[in-house]
């Protein structure tokens, strides 16, 4: 299941990332976003969701959401 699936306000553990981007990899990372890491959904957007991971909310695109496996 990818964060476009995910239920809002509901806790998931990142299981997979799935990018061939390694700076897009990187930029993930810098954000706490990675594997074992938990992370909710706050709400879903026409274009994307908002995102809480560690004390940060971050609004990402469908297609970024769809790589990120939980």
């Amino acid at each position: 299941m990818t964060l476009v699936d995910a239920v809002e306000g509901k806790e998931y553990i990142i299981q997979k990332i799935d990018t061939d981007d390694e700076e897009l990899n990187s930029f993930l990372f810098s954000l706490g976003c990675y594997v074992g890491e938990p992370i909710t959904v706050v709400s879903h957007l026409k274009g994307g969701c908002v995102v809480s991971i560690k004390d940060g909310r971050y609004n990402i695109d469908n297609q970024l959401a769809a790589a990120i496996y939980i």
